[in-house]
């Protein structure tokens, strides 16, 4: 299993920090998330079903021609590479590990590389996977790029797949709606601007015969039906959609000021979380999470990633944090 963020119970019996006593920031996904309703008791007692307006609805709200349900991008990002022949694929490196690790456990040639050698050198590979957001760098693309690259690969058979799990916050520049093109497959996620990631949903945008297959893959009732119900409304009401916007803007250049202030300045990020290179990287962790603040650590390049605290409390608290480390722990500018 590979490492991810959300660790908090290994972290307080590590640290000997009960878990209610923790600020999380490592995880990237919105602390202050949409507002869940309670879920009428029937809908518990129900099969999901697939016949239900959940797939319409969010491919409205991702103005994608049409998408599936998953049971979370994970399940999406470990099932399509079953649905290829053995292929060259390069992913996008630093990003979220999950997608190298999906590909070559399928038995593919995988090459981890820096996105710019993606788009320059797009004849090595069958397949080329990309974060957009990427994750946890934050690099953004040109879309323009991007569909010249999908052409580049789709004339020859190829992929180009699109991690879209943060772009909630910047939808004008989604792939999604140009899934109607053959080898042009896109992942969406409620889990991270919704703060719904404990609902284990994702959608997956692409032809409507690669999602067929897709299907058939996974097979029945991949997502809950509670799931099911909770997204529907979710991904409808959009007045919380332009407010978690307009909120989740402000918080993130609060955090890039917060961390530059005690000399952490970000060297990438969206909204939902900021990334910081550096040697001291597990120092910083370690002493962060000594005061019960739980970061995300990167080994390769060593770095962190900080996501947002969610009330005013958490913010005080993570800035009296930054000021008690040591000067040699930071920047020396600071």
């Amino acid at each position: 299993m590979l490492e991810h963020g959300g660790r908090l119970l290994r972290a307080a019996r590590q640290y000997g920090i009960d878990a209610t006593q923790w600020l999380d920031l490592s995880t990237g996904i919105n602390p202050d998330g949409w507002p869940v309703p309670d879920i009428p008791a029937a809908v518990w007692r129900r099969l999901p079903d697939d016949d239900d307006p959940l797939e319409t609805v969010a491919a409205a709200y991702y103005g994608a021609p049409r998408v599936l349900a998953v049971a979370g991008s994970q399940a999406a990002i470990q099932a399509l590479p079953r649905l290829r022949r053995r292929s060259r694929v390069g992913v996008i490196a630093p990003g979220y590990a999950e997608h190298a690790h999906g590909w070559s456990r399928a038995g593919h040639d995988v090459l981890r590389c820096p996105a710019q050698d993606l788009f320059e050198s797009a004849h090595r590979f069958d397949v080329v996977v990309l974060i957009h957001p990427n994750n946890p760098g934050g690099e953004t693309f040109d879309r323009n790029a991007l569909l010249h690259l999908h052409q580049t690969l789709a004339m020859r058979g190829g992929w180009l797949v699109v991690d879209e799990a943060f772009m909630d916050m910047s939808p004008d520049v989604s792939l999604a709606p140009d899934t109607d093109r053959e080898g042009l497959v896109v992942l969406r996620s409620p889990g991270k601007f919704f703060g719904l990631a404990g609902a284990r949903a994702g959608f997956v945008a692409a032809t409507a015969f690669l999602l067929a297959q897709l299907r058939v893959e996974l097979g029945p009732w991949t997502v809950a039906a509670p799931t099911r119900w909770l997204l529907r409304q979710a991904l409808e009401d959009k007045a919380w959609q332009d407010a978690a916007r307009d909120r989740l803007q402000r918080d993130g250049a609060r955090l890039t000021q917060l961390l530059g202030e005690h000399g952490l300045p970000p060297d990438g990020g969206t909204a939902l979380f900021q990334w910081i290179r550096t040697p001291y990287s597990r120092e910083i962790h370690e002493q962060l999470a000594r005061m019960g603040i739980l970061t995300r650590l990167f080994d390769e390049p060593p770095s962190l990633r900080f996501g947002l605290p969610g009330d005013d409390a958490g913010w005080h608290r993570l800035g009296t944090a930054l000021a008690q480390l040591p000067q040699t722990l930071r920047s020396p500018c600071a």
